[in-house]
């Protein structure tokens, strides 16, 4: 089996419904389809019976949080790559499964872009991904994670770590993807219609303290601080600066004016 498509619910019954559509309405059938409800009382179970006949394995009851959600999908599954497309966020078209499927190469993590439209606004945005993976691209952002296929046997004794709250998805990629040096291929196009306001944006200052205790027990002061540094830039300017460096042309271009800045902008000591 290709694909194990597990849904993490609680109390969000007519984002699940949406969620559910998404993935039976596939027009690749070569997958599993798991549901992980945490006893939900709002009618959510009554949703997943309806849709029963198209969900290889399902349960509701009360669990830890959405990682130890994931954590028990995972148990279940058994095909060769897991997606988590999680209640209200839904799969950017009927046929993204067959595209990935077509596209997809051996690497260990298969990550295209989410689709995200601000309900407030109407404006719309994807996912910026980076121009090369590194350290970089972990430090104060992420891949996205409704939008990835992970090969299942990364999980093998290694789940997804419960005692974080918001960012064990980003953790989980930090330990493969920069540590352990896992492959990964990024698809230019959107895999995932992502819902707004979700934990990790609904949260942001819980993500950040997060994300610095784990930083903080991974990387030396000295390499934090340069990272911190580093991090100051938006993202699409850290990856542009990252991709015009690793070119001997464009990096003699940015040194040059570098020194120019440095004669025009005085220092804090001259100040």
């Amino acid at each position: 089996m290709k694909f194990s498509i597990i849904t993490v619910n609680y109390n969000h019954r007519d984002g699940l419904r949406k969620t559910i559509q998404s993935v039976i309405n596939q027009t690749f059938t070569d997958f599993e389809y798991i549901i992980i409800d945490g006893g939900s009382e709002d009618g959510s179970v009554g949703v997943i019976r309806e849709y029963s006949d198209k969900i290889t394995y399902w349960v509701s009851e009360r669990d830890k949080g959405i990682y130890n959600g994931m954590n028990k999908g995972i148990v279940q599954a058994k095909g060769t790559y897991v997606n988590f497309m999680n209640a209200g966020d839904v799969f950017y078209s009927n046929d993204i499964l067959e595209k990935v499927n077509r596209l997809m190469d051996d690497s260990d993590f298969v990550i295209g872009k989410d689709f995200n439209q601000n309900p407030k606004t109407g404006e719309v945005f994807t996912t910026i991904l980076p121009t090369r993976i590194s350290m970089a691209a972990f430090y104060m952002w992420t891949l996205p994670h409704q939008s990835a296929f992970i090969r299942r046997s990364l999980f093998n004794n290694s789940p997804y770590d419960e005692s974080l709250r918001i960012v064990a998805d980003w953790k989980f990629y930090l330990d493969k993807i920069v540590y352990e040096g896992k492959t990964i291929q990024l698809l230019d196009m959107p895999i995932c219609n992502r819902e707004q306001e979700g934990v990790s944006t609904s949260q942001a200052s819980k993500t950040i303290e997060e994300r610095h205790r784990v930083l903080s027990g991974l990387l030396p002061p000295g390499i934090h601080k340069d990272y911190e540094t580093l991090a100051k830039l938006d993202r699409s300017t850290l990856y542009k600066l990252l991709n015009l460096l690793d070119n001997e042309k464009s990096r003699k271009w940015i040194i040059y004016f570098i020194k120019v800045l440095n004669k025009i902008i005085p220092s804090k000591s001259e100040l």
